[in-house]
């Protein structure tokens, strides 16, 4: 059993943590809960120590993983913190500001032989492990592209935004889960196109990007914005012999936002009309076009890697490079606004 204290308890300790370590309760024990202010806006859970004070995760002994929740702009310095306390550690995205930065983390880390790592809760997404069926059966030949995009229509949000920030720029904040799902999947670019934007004009948040990474004859092309009043489909792969359309996107972060929580059954599960359609010929030059039922989404399977790390020593899920080339990414690309 690991002992676990959040620092933050704000939106994303309570909807994307929270919800899914309780799940595994034989491996996680969530004992302690840090915020400054010590305002508590979510229900309580039974058993927990809230407290205003750090020290009460620094000096308890027990605690062997703290999560850092807080604002982006703090999760280098509290990360740094959290391992000079000599505690393991797992940080929300984005994981710093800088490569820089990340690279420094993963040192002390192995200094100090602590666990650290970016919770990549995407990597769980029904959509994005659907595409990663699809393209294991082979059915859709050799690969030739693969668009994923991630919209919304929020225009209030760059709008009533205060001017440009690096670290909480649309890039950052979403770009980091994209980017990450690709990375992943297809290990590092060859080359790779920007185009990252302040539809707003300068000097406003960065709040759209699309951006084109290239793996020989694939293309692999991410985009998202906050102007999209119908949104693209979530995937689309292209194949010599074939393609393959998701239009809806994982279903989890749909139903935390209606408070409907892991504990039901059908939280998250696509519907039928929800699945997407693969269409290919196969070796007898026969069409075909059927549904494939989405594979079910989980985001608790990032605290299970954490725990087969810590407890069994096995592989971290998300690997030190791929974090580091991911911030190298958004450095690179954000490099075009101000």
């Amino acid at each position: 059993m690991i002992n676990v204290a959040y620092i933050g308890n704000g939106k994303s300790t309570n909807r994307y943590h929270l919800p899914f370590i309780l799940k595994l309760k034989d491996q996680f024990n969530v004992k302690t809960i840090y915020s400054p202010s010590g305002k508590i806006r979510w229900d309580t859970i039974p058993g927990v120590h809230y407290t205003t004070d750090l020290d009460d995760i620094y000096n308890d002994p027990e605690i062997q993983l703290v999560v850092v929740t807080t604002p982006s702009q703090f999760h280098y310095a509290t990360a740094k913190d959290v391992l000079n306390h000599g505690k393991n550690v797992l940080v929300e995205k984005p994981f710093a500001e800088t490569s820089q930065q990340a690279r420094e983390l993963f040192t002390l880390a192995k200094q100090k032989q602590l666990f650290i790592q970016c919770y990549q809760n995407r990597r769980f997404d029904s959509d994005f492990l659907t595409v990663q069926k699809v393209i294991h059966s082979g059915l859709l030949g050799d690969l030739l592209e693969v668009e994923s995009n991630y919209d919304y229509y929020r225009p209030e949000v760059p709008e009533q935004a205060k001017g440009f920030s690096k670290i909480n720029s649309f890039l950052y904040g979403h770009g980091c889960h994209t980017l990450d799902q690709v990375l992943s999947f297809f290990g590092k670019p060859n080359n790779v196109h920007y185009d990252v934007r302040q539809l707003l004009g300068k000097g406003h948040m960065n709040d759209y990007f699309d951006i084109s990474m290239y793996y020989g004859q694939m293309k692999v092309r991410v985009a998202s914005s906050y102007f999209r009043i119908k949104p693209r489909p979530s995937f689309v792969i292209y194949g010599k012999q074939g393609m393959f359309i998701k239009k809806r996107m994982d279903r989890q972060e749909e139903h935390l936002k209606l408070f409907y929580m892991p504990n039901h059954e059908d939280f998250g599960i696509d519907r039928p009309e929800d699945y997407g359609t693969l269409t290919y010929y196969d070796e007898n030059h026969n069409y075909h076009e059927q549904k494939v039922v989405t594979v079910n989404g989980d985001y608790s399977r990032v605290y299970a890697g954490v725990y087969e790390t810590l407890v069994n020593n096995q592989k971290k899920l998300v690997q030190d490079e791929e974090t580091i080339q991911q911030i190298e990414m958004l450095e690179q690309g954000i490099k075009q606004c101000n």
